[in-house]
């Protein structure tokens, strides 16, 4: 009887509808996902590109995306290398086939090249990690070359038991024999492999149950040879000469397929048999490799170490714990939380940016719970938020073993080099290393001074070049000759529809419409761009610019700001996406013009190099704690001149990464009436996140000035009153922390009041304060020590915010935003600082008739106000009454979104947290400080020895 013959084209078509299903089920579950498969192809060989486009549609038809990479002959074995690397590094890929033979002018080693494949995207199952782990029957963690995988899966549908049979396979090739013999091995079969050596090849065919021929010799295993009811699985893709063939040539394989047939059981055909399934088999291998990778990066418990700390008493200076951690690489930290490598660009070994791509990827996957960190009023004793905002971090990681991450705002070197000091975090809760973090980081800082100072430059030069020159003449250097032509560009056309201008070609332009484009009249006096420098320099407060001969006598008063209350600084926090940026630095409103038009940076067409120069400052730093947990440190606006938060961008991106189970705690800045107020009605608002949990950090020291406790002084022993227990007074203060927790209550969110406990702390006053914050309100309340302890100190705190996390919320913006500005001040004076009533000056009164008649009035508010006090007026401590609440001016920050009202005598020009202001001293260029004497305070116990000629990073003041 006469064999049955095994059709791989039957088989494979069932392969390939089994993979159809497969990629519809990925896609159901990840709507943006798709297998991804590249084909590298050197030359132009017409095999190969037959091949090839087998391969595409058959891909095509399951739902693979496959491309076809086609270097010249002229490529040399670097190209094809770089080629190589790139696919790997790209997450979109999940298979890449490096098309055999290398059809190049230059001498190719073919094995280093199949070996550059990643193992997990060698889909061909040619490097030799994957041919290794296939010898040692590790066929679960391999791709298996795709000819025999073929060949496995036509035996099966013989229905014949591979387990047992003896089995031999003639040729002991990497592609096909080789791994056959591995494949039938770990199948159970006992296997003979046979080749052109072999003695009595007859002999050893005709006790085959299962044969295999891929020798590549045309009909070279005859019929008698083969054992009655063998399974013949035929290889051979051979050409022999036959003249009743139009081509005068027919295809046949490596057994003689009419004398086999009357012998075997079951028998493969050429063509038609083995060769539809090797690309079968290879689409297979790209599905499988694209489930494995959604395995590895779905949602779910990270797979990361964490670092052990080496806790010390006392606790040593930050600088030198931070120096005594050994670090994580941070690819590695990448790694571990789900990010992939292109997805990452490293700043050396310990800082990363993360590229916005991840958005994508990662947009069907669920959100974390989102936690946000605040305070009591700030005093100079501090409360340690962003000590406490890393030491919960630590301790959901590095103990309760969840998914967290800390996003944190990136430092200004104003503060860095000032009494404050740097904004790491502090003891055994900092992020690290200090000195990256405190410093220059990844420059985000410098691109925005750049971005800034090129706004200023734009605009006086645009008054200068107005002032000096005709229309005609201005006209012809904004729209300069090109070749022998003048051409609009983008930014321009922009500039012409806003002015109600429907023309694209230059010449047709009336003189009426040339003096409406060229012009933006600006009226000096309305400028409210100011120059930036990330330097505490008080005589760059006040300037006269323009003093040079060659400005012809156009000169101006004007200031320098700190970099971080620069509006680009608040755009770069609250934009959503690269294009989202593009647009918020477009609207930027920088002047007036005479006729009352407000002019921003697109109608100066600077915009579009905005974006250029803030283009990767947009990617979120990735960094750690002292613990080996993730941090993202992006942005840094201040929160009594700017809204003082960190990036929405790292949010979103750290709520993904966490998963549904995870944290992400930020921080807001200041106390919870200046940060958490605006983190709720100017982040949330524009980022659409709705935080689950409020900290609340006090200290008893904190709460005790606010119950009235004296002034301190820097440099100079604590008062008794701090550091001996002292209930009436601490009680008094607690006042603060009430109204705080009200504040926080307002927006339906649950608070947790984490004490931050100091060494000279009483039981019976840490009790009062968790007795009386949940009496207030508060979900729970409990005591810290993570400045001492790590993460471990935080524990309580964290179980805290985790049961915190599943209870009832109600969230909700504080005012509408169609309410009139003066409105919106209003609620915010009243129900967050207490104020009686609002006053707007006549400058202030102004700003709300100009906003309102340009169109603002409908933007949240950011309150510019000291932090210091609920009030408007530093030194009032505690709960003040009975106070009406001045608003001295009105500013527009239209592209960041929001307009600031300034607040008393509050400044943007300078860094505004100096402790003593009137008492302020620079500790620059000293290598050592000693304790303040009979201080205890943590954080002025730091005693920071540096290398000769790097002067101090911190001065022995607070690091919150």
């Amino acid at each position: 009887m006469p064999a049955q013959i095994i059709s791989g084209k039957e088989v494979s078509a069932q392969v390939r509808e089994r993979l159809k299903e497969d990629v519809e089920q990925m896609k159901l579950k990840n709507p943006n996902f798709r297998p991804g498969l590249v084909v590298l192809q050197v030359g132009d060989r017409d095999d190969s590109n037959l091949y090839i486009s087998m391969k595409l549609k058959a891909a095509a038809e399951i739902g693979i995306n496959a491309m076809h990479m086609r270097l010249p002959t002229t490529a040399t074995e670097e190209e094809i290398l770089h080629s190589i690397t790139e696919v790997n590094e790209n997450s979109s890929v999940h298979g890449l086939i490096v098309q055999l033979p290398l059809d190049s002018v230059h001498e190719i080693n073919t094995e280093k090249i199949t070996n550059a494949v990643a193992p997990e995207k060698d889909v061909d199952g040619l490097t030799s990690i994957n041919a290794g782990k296939l010898s040692r029957g590790d066929l679960g963690d391999c791709f298996i070359p795709c000819t025999p995988n073929g060949c496995m899966e036509l035996i099966k549908q013989t229905g014949v038991s591979v387990a047992g049979k003896r089995a031999v396979v003639i040729g002991r090739s990497k592609i096909v024999g080789a791994p056959m013999h591995d494949l039938l091995l770990w199948n159970h079969a006992t296997v003979t492999t046979c080749h052109s050596k072999t003695a009595d090849l007859a002999a050893e065919v005709g006790r085959a149950d299962i044969l295999v021929v891929g020798i590549g010799k045309a009909e070279m295993v005859k019929g008698e040879w083969i054992k009655k009811g063998a399974v013949v699985i035929d290889c051979g893709i051979n050409h022999v000469i036959d003249d009743s063939k139009s081509s005068g040539k027919r295809v046949v394989g490596d057994v003689h397929f009419q004398s086999a047939k009357e012998q075997a059981g079951f028998i493969t055909p050429v063509p038609g048999g083995v060769g539809p399934m090797t690309v079968a088999m290879l689409m297979a291998n790209t599905v499988l490799s694209a489930k494995r990778f959604l395995e590895s990066h779905q949602a779910g418990k990270w797979n990361i170490s964490y670092t052990a700390l080496n806790l010390q008493k006392p606790v040593p200076s930050d600088i030198v714990i931070s120096r005594s951690c050994a670090a994580k690489s941070i690819d590695s930290l990448a790694r571990e939380v789900g990010l992939l490598s292109d997805e990452v660009e490293l700043y050396g070994k310990t800082k990363a940016k993360v590229q916005l791509t991840i958005i994508k990827r990662l947009q069907s996957r669920p959100d974390g719970k989102y936690v946000v960190v605040t305070g009591i009023t700030p005093t100079p004793l501090g409360e340690g938020k962003s000590t406490t905002t890393i030491g919960l971090a630590q301790a959901m990681g590095a103990h309760m073993k969840l998914n967290v991450f800390a996003c944190v705002r990136q430092p200004s070197q104003g503060p860095t080099f000032g009494i404050k000091g740097g904004a790491a975090g502090g003891g055994y809760s900092q992020v690290i290393p200090m000195e990256e973090f405190n410093l220059h980081l990844t420059g985000d800082i410098h691109a925005i001074t750049a971005a800034n100072n090129l706004v200023a430059a734009a605009i006086d030069a645009r008054i200068f070049h107005e002032a000096t020159q005709s229309d005609k003449a201005l006209y012809n250097r904004l729209v300069p000759l090109s070749g022998r032509e003048r051409k609009f560009s983008p930014i321009q056309i922009n500039r012409l529809k806003k002015l109600g201008i429907e023309k694209t070609e230059p010449s047709a332009l009336t003189e009426e419409e040339i003096n409406h484009f060229a012009r933006l009249d600006i009226d000096p006096s309305s400028v409210t761009w100011q120059r930036v420098l990330d330097t505490n320099d008080r005589f760059l407060r006040k300037i006269t610019i323009g003093q040079s001969p060659t400005e012809k006598g156009y000169t101006r008063e004007a200031q320098f700001d700190i970099t971080v209350a620069s509006e680009i600084m608040a755009v770069l926090a609250l934009t959503s996406s690269l294009e989202d940026m593009r647009q918020r630095l477009a609207k930027m409103v920088v002047a007036t013009s005479r006729r009352g038009d407000p002019i921003t940076t697109e109608d100066l067409g600077v915009s579009g190099a905005l974006t250029v120069l803030m283009k990767d400052a947009i990617k979120p730093n990735l960094m750690q704690t002292l613990e080996g947990t993730p941090v993202f440190v992006h942005a840094g606006p201040f929160a009594n001149i700017a809204h003082g938060n960190s990036s929405i961008l790292a949010d979103k991106i750290a709520l993904k990464l966490v998963g549904p189970e995870g944290f992400v705690v930020t921080e807001a800045g200041f106390g919870a009436d200046i940060g958490m107020e605006k983190f709720f009605n100017i982040k949330c608002r524009y980022s659409g996140l709705r935080p689950h949990v409020v900290v609340l950090v006090a200290t008893i020291r904190a709460l005790k000035m606010h119950g009235g406790g004296p002034t301190v002084t820097a440099g100079m022993p604590l008062p008794k009153e701090y550091v001996e227990e002292n209930l009436n007074l601490l009680e008094k203060g607690c006042n603060n922390m009430r109204k705080q927790i009200e504040n926080a209550k307002h927006f339906g969110v649950p608070v947790v009041v984490a004490v931050n406990a100091f060494k000279t702390d009483t039981d019976a006053e840490l009790d009062l304060v968790c007795t009386m914050a949940k009496a207030a309100g508060a979900f729970d309340a409990v005591r810290c020590s993570h400045w001492a302890e790590g993460g471990a100190g935080a524990v309580a705190l964290g179980e805290a915010v985790q049961k915190a996390s599943s209870a009832p919320s109600n969230f909700k913006f504080l005012y509408d935003l169609d309410l009139p500005i003066a409105d919106k001040i209003r609620i915010i004076a009243q129900k967050i600082y207490g104020a009686d009533d609002i006053e707007l000056l006549a400058e202030a009164q102004h700003k709300v008739a100009l906003y309102t008649k340009q169109g603002f009035a409908n933007l949240p508010i950011c309150m510019a106000k000291t932090h210091l006090s609920l009030s408007h007026e530093a030194e009032k401590k505690g709960v003040p009454k009975g106070f009406i609440l001045p608003i001295r001016d009105i500013r527009a920050s239209v592209g960041a979104g929001f307009l600031f009202p300034l607040v008393g005598t509050v400044s943007s020009n300078s860094f505004p947290f100096f402790l003593y202001p009137k008492k302020l001293i620079l500790f620059i260029w000293t290598f050592s400080v000693a304790p303040c004497p009979g201080c205890v305070h943590p954080h002025h116990r730091k005693s920071v020895h540096w290398p000769a000629g790097l002067n101090r990073l911190q001065s022995p003041g607070l690091t919150s």
